[in-house]
């Protein structure tokens, strides 16, 4: 049985790579491709695949926002995130947000075709790892740390902020205006009842939030 596959994400050299990989599999057919959130969602709209390979961190609408709304048109859709995100960034809100699956860009080919395999049957994909974090959350309140409290477009702006990107680039990104995104940077600040961004470093680096640059 042939699976259909689009693969979104923003590099097109990543789009390539990923290409050859499916390939070693008769049974994948690539679909198309999406470069950013609005091809993403014009593709998901036109139908024609049963699984798609999303990157969250796309020019324009990205991340668990994109995420959402591509669940939303499409319920049925299979997504298996592939991200530069570690797991303990994004994983279990992604699954939360109707992903069927995650795995990060350093994941083996041989388990990123497993991973679809799972998924176009209508399975779960996840480590063990992000199972027990799943487990872990429903047995307890989401108010033990202060960043679970935060909106998963809080966030993805949190994890912007402490990489480093000023709030008019993070707006840049997200198509948002500078002035929404200035309003979510402080709310993020009251919510986790911290009083600077290089406060908010230290919290990432205490709970390995940061992105490891190599």
């Amino acid at each position: 049985m042939t699976t259909r596959i689009l693969i979104a994400d923003d590099h097109a050299i990543v789009r390539e790579g990923l290409r050859r990989i499916l390939a070693a599999d008769p049974t994948f057919v690539v679909a198309g491709e999406a470069g950013d959130g609005n091809e993403v969602m014009a593709a998901v709209r036109a139908g024609g695949f049963e699984v798609l390979l999303l990157d969250l961190s796309m020019p324009g609408r990205s991340g668990i926002e994109l995420l959402k709304r591509v669940k939303e048109e499409r319920a049925g859709l299979s997504v298996l995130v592939l991200s530069m995100h570690a797991e303990q960034q994004y994983a279990v809100r992604s699954i939360r947000a109707g992903a069927s699956g995650y795995l990060t860009k350093d994941t083996a080919a041989t388990q990123l075709i497993a991973a679809i395999r799972k998924v176009a049957s209508g399975g779960l994909f996840i480590t063990p790892a992000v199972a027990e974090a799943l487990a872990l959350g429903l047995q307890s309140p989401d108010g033990e740390l202060p960043h679970k409290r935060l909106t998963d477009r809080e966030f993805e702006i949190f994890l912007m902020l402490v990489n480093g990107e000023s709030v008019t680039r993070i707006a840049e990104r997200l198509s948002l205006s500078v002035k929404t995104a200035s309003t979510h940077k402080t709310h993020i600040l009251e919510k986790m009842k911290l009083g600077s961004i290089a406060e908010l470093v230290r919290y990432a680096l205490k709970h390995s939030l940061l992105d490891s640059q190599t």
